[in-house]
């Protein structure tokens, strides 16, 4: 099985730092995509960033400019550089995965349990 584990969250002032990272172990052949969603009660879970396993990436467009996404695909681990953070961005953050056990099946997608990030003075 696989499992994904977050780490890094908390609290910082608006216009502070943090960075997130998560870590993936278990049963892994390749992560074709690897990335960061944010779920706050009573909102849709939301995309903020991706990265394939080529390093092409994908932001929402609240975040561009301001988050930074890499992955160390020897460590199997994604990160989330968080500058600037506003109010706004408090959320409990969630990692994704997709994920192949073998290079011949279709990637299975995977969710780690989140981390809380709160942005507040």
């Amino acid at each position: 099985q696989v499992q994904l584990v977050e780490s890094g969250g908390g609290l910082v002032q608006p216009g502070g730092s943090l960075r997130l990272s998560c870590a993936a172990s278990g049963s892994i052949f390749s992560i074709r995509v690897m990335g960061w969603y944010r779920q706050t009660p009573g909102k849709e879970r939301e995309l903020v960033a991706v990265i394939t396993e080529g390093g092409s990436t994908n932001y929402a467009d609240s975040v561009k400019g301001r988050f930074t996404i890499s992955r160390d695909n020897g460590k199997n681990t994604v990160y989330l550089q968080m500058n600037s953070l506003k109010p706004e961005d408090s959320a409990v953050y969630l990692c994704y995965g997709e994920i192949t056990s073998n290079p011949f099946l279709y990637g299975k997608n995977y969710w780690g349990k989140g981390t809380l990030v709160t942005v507040s003075s």
